[in-house]
């Protein structure tokens, strides 16, 4: 068996067997293919897809290309992962409440991808914050804490690691086949039983359109469940950034805002809905009602926060940021983006506005780029807010003047204005469970 056979049948659209997914899966995992013939695989796939039988044989190589584990945490292992968006910094409020609410949660986070961020680098961002663990460690501060949000270790689905930094640099983000095995095959390997996916939907998602997002969560749905985990899954909107603060320091101000009651809004809404549906799936609460009584209960209570600064306190990091957020990395410029005109906000094109705040560094363009933890932005305004022309729409966090003027007209041309009200941004479209699909209109 070798690499040309196989890059020569999934060319020609042909399905490839367990034996050929098994061989390449091993050869990434073990550096035996070289990236050029990995990243032309990944281009296949993405053309031409992978079948339902492909997909389940890929996810289940890649998670046992490593360690498996089966961890011991005086509950139900519990995980959330988003398909990847804007502003998307549930991870930092729902795993301290959720684990606040007596729920644990093994996150296992990645990089930036694309136009989207990553935790592991908003995380990084705070003092101190070690997101690489041993496997041991991050098992133990689950039992003890009750959550913690780590990096993939070189022992746990070593495959994907290396196909996910493939993807990022290759186009083949927004493959199905792709996105669902690497999902999984980490979800699986880290031994979660209870899996809640954030499957974003609109200009600022993975997927082109609705219908394609609903597509992804009902294949992982049904991939997960084949497999023998409680795995469900929500649609959600990012149709703009789903949090106002945009870059890695900042989200991590944002979510601390809304543990300690100075924020809400749309990234608390979507949090909450999300880590309602953890507690549930893992058997904490019997029902949303009351799963979603005591996510309030623990964040108006302040435990939420308490249990944030628990987990910073675990994995190395400065616990004090959350008491003072100014201990956070700063930008030297800040720089008011400013309305042409008068208008309702109709429309923010969310890749757009990803894009501008990986083109200043929040994120990467190339695998070895350095991301600057302190650069993003603000936005002042929402979807179906009227504006004055002059009137701030957006506060860059800039690391130089140059940047901000360059960032300036790209923030600008993202953004649409009409001269009649516009609705708000849909939060919520769809609940995907194994026994179908429940719309939600909020």
């Amino acid at each position: 068996m070798d690499m040309i056979s196989i890059l020569e049948q999934k060319k020609r659209g042909l399905p490839l067997s367990r034996e050929q997914i098994s061989f390449f899966v091993k050869g990434a995992a073990d550096g035996s293919i070289p990236p050029y013939q990995l990243s032309a695989l990944l281009m296949a796939i993405r053309l031409n897809g992978m079948n339902d039988r492909e997909t389940v044989d890929l996810t289940m190589e890649m998670a046992a290309s490593g360690d498996m584990l089966s961890p011991e945490v005086d509950g139900v292992p519990v995980d959330k992962h988003s398909t990847g968006g804007v502003g998307d910094t549930t991870t930092l409020v729902l795993a301290p409440l959720v684990a606040a609410c007596g729920g644990k949660v093994l996150k296992m986070s990645g990089r930036g991808l694309g136009h989207t961020g990553g935790t592991l680098d908003k995380m990084e961002s705070i003092p101190g914050m070690r997101v690489e663990l041993p496997e041991e460690e991050f098992v133990s501060i689950v039992r003890s804490i009750g959550c913690a949000v780590v990096g993939q270790s070189a022992k746990l689905a070593p495959a994907d690691k290396a196909l996910y930094a493939l993807r990022d640099v290759t186009a083949t983000v927004d493959s199905i086949p792709l996105i669902v095995s690497s999902i999984l095959s980490k979800k699986f390997a880290a031994g979660t039983e209870a899996i809640v996916l954030d499957v974003k939907a609109g200009s600022g998602a993975l997927m082109p359109t609705l219908e394609a997002s609903i597509d992804l969560a009902k294949a992982m749905v049904k991939i997960g469940n084949q497999a023998g985990r409680r795995i469900l899954a929500v649609v959600s909107g990012m149709e703009e950034p789903l949090g106002s603060h945009v870059g890695n320091a900042l989200e991590v101000k944002e979510a601390i805002d809304i543990l300690a009651g100075r924020a809400g809004g749309p990234l608390k809404r979507v949090s909450l809905f999300l880590g309602s549906q953890m507690l549930v799936a893992s058997g904490v609460a019997k029902t949303e009602e009351e799963a979603l009584s005591m996510l309030n209960h623990v964040l108006d209570s302040g435990a939420g926060l308490e249990k944030l600064k628990e987990m910073i306190r675990a994995q190395g990091g400065d616990a004090r940021v959350c008491d003072d957020v100014s201990l956070l990395p700063k930008a030297p410029v800040l720089y008011a983006v400013k309305a042409r005109q008068d208008g309702w906000l109709a429309h923010a094109n969310g890749m757009a506005l990803g894009l501008a705040a990986q083109r200043m560094g929040a994120g990467r363009m190339r695998k070895e780029d350095v991301i600057d933890p302190a650069v993003g932005f603000v936005m002042e305004k929402r979807i179906g807010d009227f504006v004055r022309a002059g009137e701030t729409v957006c506060t860059l966090h800039a690391a130089s003047m140059e940047s901000a003027l360059e960032t300036e007209p790209r923030i600008l041309d993202a953004l649409t204005f009409t001269d009649v009200p516009a609705p708000k941004a849909r939060l919520l479209y769809a609940l995907v469970k194994p026994e179908g699909v429940t719309e939600l209109n909020e």
